[in-house]
């Protein structure tokens, strides 16, 4: 079971982390690890649910206007086809990485890598077919905790030449198929009579907040051209999990 205050910690680092490049897996397993819990399958479910809400709230009008935009659903589709097809094959082993913090810091060394290498990339091309099934590549391989899917995504289309903003833009589209293809996945597998329906809707109501601000951040964060900032943090949480864990 999980308490409320656990609930309250829970939500806010799912939302703020899930759109910022810095990994939610990485940082609710590192926590999950402090608090000494192991939260049911139902309850990381309905945060991702609450920033799910957060990301369809802010691309509302997106969202509206890809009823006439059929060649960007069709970017979508090809996105999320790779996307679906490593998470599926992939979802076991890469969910081995939760009971092992020195895997989580090295892939989140790994994520602060890249996004520094997105400070070299330059705006060259629009987003086309080919970059989009890329782009969905990358979000597969973020199934892996310390692999960011925000920073995953948006780093590959910055690296392809796409513009921050529009490759930020696509990555949010793109997460809302992979999220709710994700909850029902692992939710058919969850007894309903397990469900502790009340620090779970707490949280996700307070991840669906936290996520939105976290949104509009990240954006601001881009405009400023700053995105490669992140690695920074990605790589001193990176080593602290790796020394934590050579430590304790």
């Amino acid at each position: 079971m999980v308490s409320y205050i656990q609930a309250f910690l829970l939500a806010i680092v799912q939302g703020i982390t899930e759109w910022l490049p810095i990994s939610s897996s990485a940082h609710l397993a590192i926590l999950q690890k402090l608090m000494g819990i192991s939260p049911p399958v139902a309850f990381d479910v309905a945060l991702h649910v609450g920033t799910l809400i957060s990301v369809l709230i802010y691309f509302r009008e997106d969202l509206i206007s890809l009823i006439n935009k059929k060649e960007m659903i069709a970017y979508i589709i090809f996105a999320s086809v790779p996307t679906a097809i490593i998470g599926f094959a992939f979802h076991d082993f890469f969910a081995s990485f939760f009971s092992d913090v020195r895997l989580v810091g090295a892939a989140l060394l790994v994520t602060g890598t890249f996004l520094y290498l997105t400070k070299f990339s330059r705006e060259s091309r629009m987003l086309d077919s080919k970059s989009a099934f890329v782009i969905g590549i990358a979000q597969g391989i973020a199934v892996a905790p310390g692999i960011s899917r925000s920073g995953a995504t948006i780093g590959t289309g910055m690296l392809l030449g796409i513009k921050g903003e529009a490759a930020a833009r696509f990555s949010f589209l793109i997460s809302i198929p992979a999220i709710v293809g994700a909850a029902f996945f692992e939710l058919r597998k969850v007894p309903l009579q397990f469900i502790d329906a009340g620090p779970m809707l707490f949280g996700m109501v307070i991840a669906a907040i936290v996520g939105y601000a976290a949104i509009v951040f990240l954006f601001r964060i881009i405009q400023k051209g700053n995105f490669s900032a992140f690695a920074y943090y990605c790589w001193f949480i990176g080593i602290a999990a790796l020394v934590w864990r050579v430590l304790s």
